[in-house]
């Protein structure tokens, strides 16, 4: 008996950890709307004044969801569109998206239509978890695109809408963390 306890013991302590749950968000819209500046103020807590166009980077980090240590894997895409053509690889591998676009930059905004075509094109699902994120909050001065326009597109589409600023900080965790995982968390309970 007590051998087998040792044995039994002496197993577990060999049994490897549980990784954390890995949940792909896919960070798109227009180039120059801020969708690296959100990405680094999540994940290194500071703010990128210049602007350099991304091809993609990828960044890694543990977060606690619902008391649950998770990793959110977030891929900030190039918004150039001569990087269009790669785009669906992302848009296959990604269980959330981000589409962001500058509340300073009418176009953006517009753009977000294309992306989120896109992507459920390449899904072939319309219940794929998605936020529409309006960013550069902190410049409410140079605003073009208006809270009622953003959260009507965002109701049409069944979303929820946030806006951001990766200047300030504002929302940037909620976004990056409990509104997105919560819906890719959710997004994985019902494929399964």
């Amino acid at each position: 008996m007590l051998l087998t306890k040792l044995l039994c013991y002496r197993a577990m302590s060999k049994a490897k950890p549980v990784p954390p749950a890995l949940h792909k968000v896919i960070m798109v819209g227009s180039g120059g709307v801020g969708k690296s500046a959100l990405t680094l103020q999540f994940m290194y807590d500071e703010f990128v004044e210049d602007y350099e166009p991304t091809k993609a980077d990828s960044y890694r980090r543990q977060v606690v969801l619902d008391g649950e240590q998770v990793q959110i894997d977030i891929l900030d895409t190039a918004g150039q569109e001569d990087y269009a053509a790669i785009r669906d690889n992302y848009f296959r591998s990604g269980e959330g998206f981000l589409c962001v676009f500058s509340i300073t930059d009418h176009e953006s905004f517009a753009a977000t239509v294309d992306f989120r075509e896109q992507i459920l094109r390449v899904k072939g699902d319309d219940h794929i978890p998605f936020l529409l994120v309006g960013n550069k909050a902190d410049l409410q001065e140079k605003r073009y695109v208006t809270l009622d326009e953003a959260q009507r597109r965002a109701n049409e589409w069944g979303v929820p809408y946030v806006e951001t600023s990766a200047k300030t900080r504002l929302n940037v965790d909620k976004v990056c963390t409990h509104s997105l995982t919560r819906m890719v968390s959710l997004g994985k309970k019902h494929i399964r």
